[in-house]
């Protein structure tokens, strides 16, 4: 996007590629621009890119409210003032977060099977960003149920298609929260929000050069969110900075009496207040170096990020290793765990849908569904895998699985994350983002 587009001969804008949330909000308090303008420039550049030129596939949909919904604000700032720092702001949510029906964006994980199904309300993350007055934009493309149906493509989704890197032709955006990696990268909003259970906050963030956080579990509800696991799902946010990054946290965090893992964190913090240059003096960091791939081909350019560091005050300790290493790179109970709760979370959000698709009503009906619609959900030749649907269906929740999560709570946290903070008196640990996820899950609290 030019550094200066203009939506009219009277509206400029700071390029849109880069501006961040204080920005914005600056222009829009000092009447620069209003937020119908930033809807209509959003659009614009996601009709540029999205299906067409470039065909990122980015976007799963639109929100056709979205301009009305400017109208309402910009006139609300008038009158009124300005709710705060979200007030008028264009948000992209990924397609596993639910939102209100009755605006006209669906919620479906990417897949035609729960397409036209109506949500019980906004998911509370959602609510928080709209209370906080944030204008949904629409949603992003996805790896379709959160890369949990099978082998298939990063970024592929039935009723998006296949999101594509736009850093290189037909490249990899990494998965599953690809579209909103991709649309940070390339300005096609404010900010946006993803989910991870394993990766698909970071490694899609990493991939796509943005800024992503995966909270804490228990931090942000899940509720309303589409889900693989109940015991490692999350919502965070993705972004083209820090500093965005820490604001819409600060706004999705909380307690939700109907997520339990939300109901004993303490007061949350306001996590812009943390964005400090000085913070790192003094601060101990850990270099868990064995759970480093040999031949990471990031390894060189993240030891120069340990310099920089060095060179802000912080005191690295590296090596610092995970009393749990060698078991974590061989365990299996991840799987296990997930491969159960997916089946079990799915037929639940199902269950508390307003309502279905016609003959949806749990993981089984999805897979006879995709079967009987081959052409839109299992095209030939990558996309028709769904073995992880197939051994989800046929598994239980018995006492192998109940020792899995046990065994993965104490590799991930108790021998894992827990005992190297403690035993080199660490304030954090540091790993390159392509090695930073699969080997602790179970941080949980």
């Amino acid at each position: 996007m030019m550094s200066a587009h203009e939506v009219s001969d009277s509206v400029m804008f700071p390029d849109l590629y880069e501006a961040g949330i204080a920005e914005l909000q600056r222009g829009l308090d000092k009447g620069q621009f209003t937020s119908v303008d930033l809807v209509k420039a959003y659009s614009a550049r996601i009709e540029q890119v999205n299906l067409k030129g470039a065909a990122l596939h980015a976007v799963i949909e639109i929100n056709p409210q979205a301009l009305t919904q400017a109208v309402v604000l910009d006139a609300e700032r008038k009158a009124k003032g300005s709710r705060g720092p979200l007030h008028g702001i264009p948000l992209l949510l990924k397609d596993n977060i639910a939102t209100l029906h009755k605006e006209g964006l669906n919620t479906t994980a990417g897949s035609y099977a729960l397409l036209g199904s109506e949500v019980a309300g906004d998911a509370p993350v959602a609510a928080k960003l709209r209370e906080a007055g944030a204008i949904f934009l629409g949603k992003t493309n996805m790896s379709e149920w959160a890369n949990f149906r099978g082998k298939v493509p990063n970024g592929f989704s039935g009723r998006g298609g296949q999101t594509l890197s736009p850093y290189y032709p037909n490249g990899d955006a990494s998965g599953s929260s690809s579209g909103s990696g991709v649309a940070m990268a390339i300005g096609l909003a404010a900010a946006s929000l993803g989910s991870e259970t394993d990766g698909s906050i970071v490694s899609p963030s990493s991939k796509n050069n943005i800024v992503g956080i995966k909270p804490t579990i228990g931090l942000v509800s899940r509720t309303r969110v589409i889900p693989i696991s109940s015991t490692q799902d999350t919502v965070g946010p993705m972004c083209r900075s820090v500093a965005d990054a820490a604001l819409l946290l600060r706004f999705i965090a909380g307690k939700d009496d109907d997520d339990v893992v939300t109901r004993e964190q303490p007061e949350v913090p306001d996590y812009t207040k943390a964005l400090d240059k000085n913070a790192l003096k003094g601060k101990r960091l850990g270099v868990p170096r064995r759970l480093i791939r040999d031949g990471n081909p990031v390894q060189g350019e993240f030891d120069k990020a340990l310099d920089v560091l060095r060179s802000l005050g912080a005191d690295i300790v590296d090596p610092a290793e995970f009393p749990s290493t060698e078991e974590l790179k061989v365990s299996r109970h991840e799987s296990l765990v997930l491969t159960v709760e997916f089946k079990v979370g799915v037929n639940k959000h199902i269950e508390g849908l307003r309502k279905r698709p016609q003959n949806i009503n749990n993981l089984a009906d999805i897979i006879r569904f995709n079967n009987e619609h081959k052409d839109k959900e299992l095209p030939e030749p990558y996309w028709t895998d769904q073995s992880q649907f197939y051994t989800s269906e046929a598994s239980k929740e018995d006492e192998k699985y109940y020792e899995a999560v046990k065994k993965g709570y104490q590799l991930g946290r108790t021998d894992g994350i827990d005992a190297t903070l403690k035993k080199f008196a660490l304030d954090a640990i540091v790993l390159p983002s392509n090695d930073s996820t699969s080997y602790y899950f179970f941080r949980g609290g």
